[in-house]
């Protein structure tokens, strides 16, 4: 009998994390939880094994640690779980003048949003390529297209997300591995509140986080590759090819612009 899949969810204990996980369950893939949240996990972990029977392991790791990103793969070799589909989901983001910002808080965006994912994905695709098989979902951003203003790092850590992304399956497909590069945009989470941007109110409406892991799963199915969320978000992104970026800017600065900035 074939061993179960095994999915990684970084970022599992709310938002797009947690529609991963129990979308995945349903799907019948085992899964290692991973977030901060302790308690988060473990009550999402126990809701995934009564509903589906799958195995479900909550792993609390903060991955803006540098070092958590090595421990977390050292833990699973040490639970013996060999991982079929990493899903990159861990990120949060700032709202401000940069130069106003805590310098702290945004280098701890930096190590969570593109250097854990880096790492984890350099850690797990190794043993993927050897098999021949395997997959990874990375959660970029639809603000990865384009420079923001008053969000600048996080938009660049989306920008480096999702070119690192679409790079990296071109160079897996030989290998059997899809990799598959999730744009969303405006998203019904607690990013918004969790990032201190505040109450945003986006072009067409939030979107369910629901709606996104179904294409991002879809996406996968086909092979892998950019899966971007929603029509006016695809026509946005495909539109800004052929405006002038100062125009775009101007645009997302008046959509980001803090309501006090100086």
């Amino acid at each position: 009998m074939s061993r179960p899949a095994c999915a990684l969810v970084t970022g599992a204990s709310s938002g797009i994390g947690k529609c991963f996980a129990r979308a995945l369950a349903a799907r019948r893939h085992n899964l290692v939880l991973v977030a901060r949240s302790k308690d988060k996990l473990e009550t999402l972990a126990a809701e995934l094994r009564a509903a589906h029977g799958v195995e479900a392991e909550p792993l609390p790791f903060d991955l803006s640690d540098p070092p958590a990103p090595a421990r977390l793969v050292a833990a699973l070799r040490e639970h013996d779980r060999e991982v079929d589909l990493l899903v990159n989901n861990a990120g949060f983001g700032a709202r401000g003048e940069f130069w106003k910002l805590p310098l702290d808080r945004q280098l701890e965006m930096l190590r969570l949003n593109a250097g854990a994912l880096t790492e984890l994905t350099y850690l797990l695709a190794g043993p993927m390529i050897a098999r021949r098989s395997g997959a990874i979902i990375n959660v970029s951003s639809t603000v990865g297209f384009q420079p923001v203003p008053w969000t600048t790092v996080y938009a660049a850590t989306k920008a480096f997300v999702t070119n690192f992304s679409l790079g990296l399956g071109e160079e897996l497909k030989p290998y059997g591995v899809r990799v598959v590069t999730l744009c969303p945009g405006g998203t019904q989470t607690n990013f918004f509140e969790a990032s201190r941007y505040g109450q945003r109110t986006m072009p067409g409406g939030l979107q369910p986080p629901e709606e996104v892991v179904e294409l991002a799963l879809k996406t996968l199915e086909r092979g892998g590759g950019l899966a971007v969320p929603r029509l006016l978000n695809k026509l946005t992104v495909f539109v800004q090819r052929f405006v002038p970026r100062s125009v775009v800017m101007k645009a997302t600065a008046r959509l980001f612009r803090p309501r006090k900035a100086s």
